[in-house]
Order: C-alpha cells, then structure tokens, then sequence
C-alpha cells in the first residue's frame, strides 16, 4: 500500500497531536517513519521544516581537522564506537535513511518507504542516480547484501537486536558442552528480506515495528560496497562525499573529497581525523595551538577552558548519552538481585552527576530510559537508602557487605570521575569498589566480559532501540547477560505501539522491571556538547555526535 497523509495510521497520530497528546516533533517524527515527506509533515505541524545553517555561499576548499580518538575501521557492521570509527566511515559510505539532531528520520540512500496497515511490512525504494565512486550504480542488490550481512549472527553486528523477533527468530541449536540446549538466529522466514525490483526491497516482518527507518540509521548500518568483502580501509568504495586516503590507528585517518558525488559538493578538500589520546589536557592544548579546529567529543573537564577561548564557538543538543555501572548477571554476586538493588540504592544519583559532570547533565533513573526519548514513561527517581541497602545486602548473605572490582576505561574522564564518586558512596553500605583503570584500547577488548565494569552508551532516537541493543536476551550488545522473557516481551509488544501515549505506558513497564531487577545502576544523562573553531561552517550538534563532513565548510583566513 501506499502511505499517504489519508491513510489511517497518519490520520490515528493526527489525531492524537489535534488532541494535544503529541507535540508537533513526536507527530512530525512519526509521520515521517511511516512515509510522509518531511515538508509535508511540518506543513500538516502547522511550523516549518528547519535547515541547516548556511552561509549564502559556502566556501570551497581546506581541510577540516577534527580532535578524535582514531580507532579500529576494519568492519563497520561490528563497530560499537558511534563517534569515533562511524564518524569516519560515515564520511566515504552512507546510510539509507537519516535521523536528524530533532529526531525526525529521512530518506537518504532510500528515496521513500512505505509501511503496510500493521507495520509488519516495509517497503523500501532505493533512490535512483546514486553511484559507487567507481562509477558503478547503488542499487537493491547493494542494499539487500548489505542488509542480509548485517542480520547474520556469524558476522555479529548489533543490528541483530533492533531486528530479533522481526526478520529474525531463535530456534534450537542443539546443546553446549554441559548438555544444556543452544539457540541460533535465523530468518524467521525465507523471505523476510526480499527483493522486488532494481531499487526496491521488501522487509516482511515477524512482529509490528514502528522504527525500522531509524533502526536503519544505527550506525553499524553503512551501506558497504559488496566486492569490499565488507572490509574497510583505505581505497574502499563507497557512496559518499570523500574516499579515505590516509590511516593510522591511534593516530591519524583522513578523508579526501571526490568527485560528481551525488548529493552535491563537498566544500573540503579533505577532513583529517586526529587522535587526541586519552588525556583531556591534550585536546584543549591542541585546539589553544590551533592544531585542530574542533573536537568530535568534549569532557565537561575541558568545558571550562575551552569557554575561555574567544575563538570558538560553542554547540548543544539534548541527548540520551550516559553511562551504565553494569553487572554481569551470570556472576557472583550480582546473579542475586537484592545485590543489585543495593548497589543503586546506596547511590545518591544527583551528588554522582553533579561531581563526574560539574553540572552539565540531568539525574539518571537507572532505568536506561531517557526523558529526552519520546517513548520514555514516567518513573520515580530511586532515592538513596543506605539502610535499606544494607538490610538486602544481609538477606543476601553479606551483613558486613564485600569487596569488589570496577573495570573503568581511561579515555573518557567523565566516566573515571562517575565510578570515583560512586566507588566512595558505596563505602556507607559496606561495599569496597576498587577501580581497574584500564587504557581505552585494552578495556574496549574486554567491555562485555568483564563482571563489572562502566560502559557509555550514546544517544538512541528511541529508549526501545536502546533496550533492544542492551539488554534483551542473547544480543551481541548484551553485556550484562540479563535475561528476562517479560522484558523481551514488552519490547516486542512497545515496537509495534503507533500512539505514544499507549507505547509510553508499555516503555513504563520496562523502566519499573529495570528499576527492581536490572543490571545496572546508571546514575546521569551527560549533556552532549563540543566546540568548533568559527570558521567552521555549517555545523550543527548532533545527539550522538555525528558529524557530517559534506555538509562543512571552512571560512577563508
């Protein structure tokens, strides 16, 4: 079927934002997902659709040189670093669809999509005119070996969880060497990634899912070119506005611009990547010496000299960024829940935030559920309760608490400082956390195996993505092997909710079994911001800190 602003699902959100129970974004954002133009859309909001800030004539030429970490490229499908190998990649391939720093999703390597009555069934029209830079035309085959990659468990993306229970199915895989039975991801149908044409591919779901344009936006979702072997590096083919032509792990990646790219320009020459280590004292010296002209990433440390620097200019967008103090379920002591329980109530969430953020960012509910996301239901905060604490940790068996060892990457300063101050209110209940400050290199090795250990976690559109990335049952993402069929159940049932207020309700649900049984404590929501020198043109602050050098300019000297 066709989705136009007659059909009913529009016509149900259209309803629902007259009646005031959704606000002009959450309506736009909607009906886009399930087809409408983005003009369209806003037109039907009654505001008009923004831009991009641009200067009236956008200079050509430069290079842009951005302060990053430069880390591992070789196969995006598996990246789980969404600003600093994406971020790269992003620049030589592209995507299907585009989220925006307002949430709203668009076609980009898709011309449209369509959606079926139920949401079961996805229609996605590959756009015409779009070429591989050896010239070759981006085409449904493209799109469909890409898409077939990224749901096969052997290659292990994280796409899997956005998709589990809707093109994909666990099935019996026999037993482990404990004789206790295995499962596999498979294709819940042998057609449920079908082509139907040249440019048009077909996804027939298991399950209703509202978001499959924004799961397409996930970033380990770049469309590769198939005789690539899904490797990347220098030289690889891609569709977008540069090739990379230089790479140096923990050093140096650079992105050269091409020519006749189909979305027209870029205005740089080239945009050099530049590793700033894990020291945030590096990064500020670095841009002081005009080294590099912005910063991908910025510590609330380094907020206050930067501010002081009267030749940048300063950026922020709400976001659901954070990071968890996870507990790996399947480890003793946090197999217990009443462990788990005490461990979040012997935080003071607010005291943790305004130490490891110096201000710049909003109490977490350790539900891992943002109130910027427009699916979150409202919770209560989990207020400190040192005595309560100590009276689970007894029923658990440790009356006089334990001692126990935090795993805590060095490259982000904030979560050093979060885990510090967490470590230290968790001594009035009787639990010794000492920290392992690992190299960011050595931990990102080990983030999902460690038995506690401290994980940022970026911006998703939505707090179902996350969920489903994070903690529903078997996914590459799972760190904390929590297990939990109700959970899982409610994802499903919140995926296929078109109304807001009925899916927030559902979302409620999964943010009150997180609260009582889940594996993290997850204290903040960081403000996402960074600086860029003004001559940089065009940028804007994307939520999960994407940047999109096609759209950038830098102003002549």
């Amino acid at each position: 079927m066709t989705v136009d602003r007659d059909d009913a699902n529009i016509a149900l959100i259209g309803r629902e934002f007259v009646e005031g129970r959704i606000g002009r974004r959450e309506f736009v954002r909607l009906a886009t997902l399930l087809g409408m133009a983005a003009p369209a859309a806003y037109a039907l909001a009654g505001s008009a659709m923004p831009t991009p800030a641009r200067a009236a004539a956008m200079p050509q030429g430069g290079t842009l040189r951005l302060g990053t970490r430069v880390k591992s490229l070789k196969d995006p499908a598996t990246y789980s670093w969404g600003g600093y190998d994406s971020n790269v990649t992003r620049q030589v391939c592209e995507y299907l669809t585009f989220t925006d720093r307002n949430n709203v999703t668009h076609p980009y390597l898709l011309e449209k999509w369509q959606a079926s009555p139920d949401l079961k069934t996805w229609t996605l029209s590959v756009r015409k005119g779009v070429k591989w830079h050896n010239g070759q035309d981006f085409t449904a085959d493209d799109a469909l070996w890409n898409l077939k990659r990224l749901t096969d468990p052997a290659v292990g993306s994280s796409f899997l969880g956005l998709v589990k229970d809707f093109l994909l199915k666990e099935v019996p895989d026999g037993k482990d060497a404990k004789g206790k039975p295995k499962t596999k991801l498979v294709w819940w149908d042998a057609n449920a990634i079908e082509k139907i044409d040249s440019h048009t591919i077909r996804l027939n779901g298991r399950s209703a899912q509202v978001a499959i344009p924004e799961y397409l936006f996930h970033y380990p979702a770049l469309m590769l070119y198939p005789g690539d072997k899904g490797v990347f590096g220098v030289g690889a083919q891609g569709t977008g506005a540069f090739t990379m032509t230089e790479y140096q792990i923990g050093k140096v990646a650079t992105v050269t611009a091409v020519k006749n790219y189909w979305g027209g320009g870029p205005h740089l020459d080239a945009v050099s990547f530049l590793d700033m280590g894990d020291n945030p004292a590096t990064a500020i010296s670095a841009m002081a010496s005009h080294q590099v002209d912005g910063l991908i990433f910025t510590d609330p440390a380094q907020y206050p000299a930067l501010k002081q620097m009267p030749f940048l200019a300063y950026y922020e967008v709400g976001s659901a960024e954070t990071a968890v103090l996870r507990f790996h379920v399947a480890t003793k002591p946090w197999s217990d829940p009443r462990v788990r329980m005490a461990m979040r109530l012997g935080l003071d969430n607010k005291a943790v935030m305004e130490v490891a953020l110096r201000g710049l960012g909003t109490v977490g509910q350790d539900c891992h559920v943002a109130p910027v996301q427009p699916d979150y239901g409202k919770v209560p905060d989990v207020k400190r309760d040192i005595a309560g604490a100590k009276k689970l940790l007894a029923a658990a068996g440790f009356p006089k608490g334990f001692t126990t060892e935090l795993a805590v990457p060095s490259d982000i300063a904030w979560i050093v400082a979060q885990c510090q101050a967490a470590a230290e209110q968790w001594k009035e209940i009787g639990v010794t956390v000492k920290l392992k400050v690992l190299p960011g290199a050595e931990y990102w090795n080990v983030w999902t195996k460690v038995p506690f250990g401290a994980t940022i976690w970026y911006h998703r559109p939505l707090g179902v993505m996350t969920m489903n990335l994070a903690y529903r049952t078997g996914v590459p993402w799972n760190e904390t092997g929590y297990s939990n069929p109700k959970l899982d159940a409610l994802l499903n049932q919140a995926g296929g909710i078109l109304e807001s207020a009925k899916r927030a309700v559902v979302m409620q649900q999964v943010e009150e079994i997180m609260q009582a049984d889940g594996p993290i404590a997850q204290p903040l929501w960081a403000k996402v911001f960074t600086f860029m020198d003004k001559k940089v043109q065009g940028f804007e602050m994307h939520p999960t800190n994407y940047v999109f050098g096609n759209m950038l300019a830098l102003a002549k000297a």
